[in-house]
């Protein structure tokens, strides 16, 4: 996989920067979001794809992206396919300054130190280059706008940023409500995408527990039921 194209997870980390304050919106969910981008930018470059309600290894063969391809050999090592909860669930955290770290090395966002009350070290970020932040943000409000189903990559990048909570912080207030209504309602558009924010969403919720038990097989739940027993599906 070569750098002419952002991956994922490097739009998704993006896409939560805020230019104003050089930090990043829904910090805790971010690394979980990150780790399931990992998962979907690894299916759509056909190294992993969905094998009943686990994720499966199809092409060991390492993409070319190192943070990638690190995700790719531990999914390798685990020889047999893997529920998306526990995945992303996993003791993998930190993947937001991980991917904070990449993205100075390339260029794309600028370290800048600085201090807590005048004591603790910090380090916030800028976007080095807003047209590639612009141009992300721009995608999700075609799709939101024009409600023209968008290609799987987008759709994938939209249910992420719904299932880590960035709706709020790309659409606030009551003026982005139906925003952020059409944001979720994306999720539908890529297969892989969706399986991947509801197991965001599910650990979250502490919804990574053992499947339910008493639902009679086949049966097709009611909406309210679905949105809750989305995470049994992909146990």
């Amino acid at each position: 996989m070569g750098k002419s194209r952002r991956t994922l997870p490097e739009e998704l980390l993006l896409l939560a920067l805020d230019p104003a304050t050089g930090t990043t919106a829904q910090p805790q969910s971010l690394d979980l979001g990150l780790a399931g981008a990992q998962l979907v930018e690894l299916a759509l470059a056909g190294r992993i794809a969905p094998d009943g309600d686990r994720i499966a290894v199809v092409v060991p063969r390492p993409t070319g992206d190192p943070t990638l391809d690190h995700a790719l050999e531990l999914l390798r090592r685990r020889g047999a396919p893997v529920r998306a909860v526990h995945w992303i669930g996993g003791p993998r955290l930190g993947l937001r300054q991980t991917y904070l770290s990449h993205l100075e090395r390339i260029g794309m966002v600028t370290a800048v130190a600085g201090q807590m009350c005048g004591v603790l070290p910090t380090t916030r970020y800028q976007a080095a280059e807003t047209s590639t932040s612009r141009e992300i943000r721009s995608r999700l409000d075609t799709a939101i706008r024009t409600g023209v189903p968008p290609d799987p990559r987008t759709a994938a990048l939209a249910a992420l940023a719904h299932a880590v909570g960035l709706g709020k912080h790309l659409y606030p207030g009551n003026e982005g409500r139906s925003s952020r209504s059409r944001l979720r309602d994306l999720i539908r558009h890529d297969p892989m995408g969706g399986l991947v924010a509801h197991a965001v969403m599910d650990v979250q919720n502490g919804a990574a527990a053992p499947a339910r038990r008493g639902q009679a097989p086949g049966r097709v739940p009611s909406q309210p039921q679905r949105a809750a027993s989305v995470g049994t599906a992909l146990r």
